[in-house]
C-alpha cells in the first residue's frame, strides 16, 4: 500500500478528508512565518514535521507508525509544496500528470496512462493548489482568464483551464521533464539503431538541415536533446525554447525562452521575436524546440541564408506530413507569401526530417528517417533513409521489429563525401 493510501485510509477512520486540512491549520497556528523565511527548504520541512509530530502525538487520532508518517507528509505537503500533487512530483518514473477535476488524477510512466487512487478533497482544494502553482509565477486565473501557461520554478510545465471552458471542474496538466538522455542511451534503448544514430551524425556533421517531426508525447524533445548532442563544440549554438527543456553540453550555448503576456497583457516575448534576434547574434547553429506559428517562416529563411545544420521539432503525423505542416505554419506570418514561395523555402531549407512514434506498447522510436529531394517550386518529394517495419503484435503486447534501409539520394550522398563523412556502402536492408 502506497503513502497516498495509507493516508486515505487514516483519514477514513478519523473523520474524513478534512484531517488534513484540519493538522493544517493547527500547523499554521503553531509555526512563526519569520523563523521559516530563514531557513533552507531542508531545514522547514524538518521543522514542521517535528512540530506536526508534537500536535499528533498530544491530540490526534491513534494511528500506526506508517499511517502516522504518512499523514505527517500530506500536512507538511499541503503547508510547503502542493499537497497531493508533491508524491506525484518526486516520483521519476511519472513524466505527466493530469488532473481532470478534483476527483480523478491520472499519470503516465512508461509511455502507459494510468489512474492513480489519491484525490482532492474538494474543487476548493484543487482550486488552492492550482493558486498556488499560477502564482510562483506571478499569473492569476480567474473567470476572466480562465486559462494559463506556467511553469514551475523546479522546470515543470504546467497547463490549467477552469470552468466555465472545462465543463467537469479545473483541469491541471503538468509536463514532466525527463533527464537528458545521450544518443547512445536511446540507441540501447530501442529508440534507434546504431546505424542510425552514425548516420543521422553525419548528417548533423556535413551541416544538414534536420527536422525532427512526431505526434504529441512521442519524444521529439528527448530526441531533439539527445542529437543536439553531436552538434561540434566549437559551434556557437542558440536554442530557442517555448519552455526550457534541452540542455545541452556544448561549451558555447545561448539559451533564449519565450515569455508570456503578464497580467496586464504586456510584455509578451514570443518564440518568432526570439528567431529574429538569434539571427543577429552570429550562431552558428540554431536549434529551435517546436515550432508552432509564424516563426517556421523565420526559421525557413535563416535556413536558406547560411544558417545550415540547425535543427528544429513539429508536430505532424508522418514524415511527409511534417513538410505539409511547416508550410501552414509558415503562412501564420504577417507576409502573404504565394504557396508557391513557401515551398520554395521549405524545399531549400529542409535536407532531413526523422519522424518519430509512440507504439501501442508505450515505446518511442524513429519510424522513418527521409530526405527532401524536391526542389524549388515542386509539390513535395522525398525519398526514404530508414524505415521501421513492426512485426505482427504478439500476445505479449510488445511492439518489435527491425529498421530497414534505403540507398541514399546522390545529392546526399555527395554532400556526405564533401564534408569528409562515410557513406555507408551498403544501403539496403539486410
Amino acid at each position: 500500500m502506497s503513502l497516498l493510501e495509507r493516508v486515505q485510509r487514516s483519514e477514513s477512520r478519523s473523520g474524513g478528508p478534512d484531517l488534513v486540512g484540519r493538522y493544517r491549520e493547527r500547523l499554521l497556528e503553531e509555526i512563526d512565518p519569520g523563523e521559516l523565511a530563514g531557513l533552507s527548504p531542508t531545514q522547514r520541512r524538518a521543522r514542521l514535521e517535528r512540530v506536526l509530530s508534537h500536535l499528533i502525538a498530544a491530540e490526534g487520532p491513534v494511528l500506526v507508525a506508517r499511517e502516522r508518517a504518512a499523514l505527517i507528509r500530506r500536512v507538511v505537503d499541503e503547508a510547503l509544496g502542493l499537497g497531493v500533487l508533491e508524491p506525484l512530483l518526486a516520483d521519476e518514473s511519472i513524466t505527466e500528470i493530469m488532473v481532470n477535476g478534483p476527483n480523478d488524477i491520472f499519470v503516465e510512466r512508461r509511455g502507459r496512462i494510468e489512474r492513480i487512487a489519491t484525490t482532492f478533497s474538494s474543487t476548493e482544494h484543487l482550486m488552492q493548489t492550482i493558486d498556488r502553482i499560477v502564482s510562483t509565477v506571478n499569473r492569476r486565473v480567474d473567470e476572466s482568464s480562465p486559462m494559463v501557461d506556467a511553469r514551475l520554478p523546479s522546470g515543470e510545465r504546467v497547463n490549467v483551464i477552469i470552468p466555465p471552458l472545462a465543463l467537469d471542474g479545473p483541469t491541471l496538466t503538468i509536463r514532466r521533464f525527463p533527464r537528458p538522455y545521450r544518443l547512445g542511451e536511446l540507441v540501447s534503448m530501442g529508440s534507434l539503431d546504431e546505424r542510425t544514430a552514425l548516420l543521422l551524425g553525419s548528417f548533423i556533421k556535413a551541416r544538414c538541415n534536420l527536422v525532427i517531426s512526431g505526434g504529441t508525447g512521442t519524444g521529439k524533445t528527448t530526441f531533439l536533446n539527445a542529437l543536439s548532442g553531436l552538434l561540434p563544440a566549437e559551434d556557437r549554438i542558440v536554442t530557442i525554447e517555448d519552455s526550457a527543456e534541452l540542455s545541452l553540453q556544448q561549451e558555447h550555448v545561448v539559451r533564449l525562452e519565450s515569455r508570456p503576456a503578464n497580467v496586464e497583457g504586456e510584455g509578451e516575448i514570443t518564440i518568432r521575436d526570439l528567431v529574429r534576434n538569434a539571427l543577429r547574434m552570429r550562431p552558428d547553429r540554431i536549434v529551435v524546440g517546436e515550432v508552432r506559428g509564424g516563426e517556421t517562416l523565420d526559421m525557413l529563411q535563416a535556413m536558406n541564408t547560411g544558417h545550415e545544420g540547425s535543427l528544429a521539432t513539429v508536430h505532424a503525423n508522418s514524415a511527409i506530413d511534417a513538410l505539409g505542416r511547416l508550410e501552414t505554419l509558415a503562412t501564420m506570418s504577417e507576409l502573404s507569401l504565394p504557396v508557391l514561395t513557401l515551398r520554395d523555402q521549405i524545399n531549400g531549407a529542409i535536407d532531413v526530417v526523422v519522424h518519430l512514434q509512440r507504439a501501442v506498447d508505450g515505446t518511442r522510436r524513429v519510424s522513418e528517417v527521409v530526405a527532401i529531394t524536391s526542389t524549388r517550386q515542386q509539390d513535395y518529394q522525398i525519398e526514404p533513409i530508414m524505415t521501421f517495419k513492426p512485426e505482427p503484435l504478439g500476445p505479449d503486447r510488445v511492439v518489435k521489429g527491425e529498421f530497414v534501409y534505403h540507398s541514399l539520394p546522390d545529392d546526399l550522398a555527395q554532400r556526405l563525401q564533401a564534408a569528409g563523412e562515410t557513406v555507408p556502402k551498403t544501403q539496403e536492408a539486410t
